[in-house]
């Protein structure tokens, strides 16, 4: 089956050099944390075009809690990433596991629609 993309479009992003995530120590255990960030932004690497959407981090902390504004700060480098929305989501689950070994997480991802179609993707850890 011919689509036209290649193996360079499918991988674009995915190694991609991002801001560290930091985190602080947690003080307390059994509850739940969620993160949105509503104007998400990075690049179609097939088109060149941007992309717009809302991530949402859930996650249950063990030792560690994100620290927020360096968060902030790795989801500005994305605006300047080719990376499709499946790789998109994740990356941020797989930097986001390293940086702060929850007890679980889960990412959502949901993209403006493209075409008339929209677009919401979710990954979890520990995975399957």
């Amino acid at each position: 089956m011919s689509t036209g993309y290649t193996e360079k479009e499918a991988k674009a992003g995915i190694d991609a050099v991002l801001p560290a995530i930091d985190c602080w120590p947690n003080q307390f255990k059994g509850y739940e944390i969620e993160i949105e960030i509503p104007e998400f932004t990075s690049i179609c690497p097939k088109t060149g075009l941007p992309d717009f959407g809302t991530i949402t981090i859930r996650y249950e902390p063990d030792k560690y809690c994100v620290e927020l504004k360096s968060l902030k700060q790795y989801f500005l480098e994305y605006r300047n990433i080719g990376i499709f929305y499946e790789n998109v989501i994740n990356r941020v689950l797989n930097d986001f596991v390293t940086a702060c070994q929850p007890v679980w997480a889960e990412v959502i991802g949901e993209f403006t629609p493209r075409g008339g179609i929209r677009s919401k993707a979710k990954v979890r850890y520990p995975r399957p």
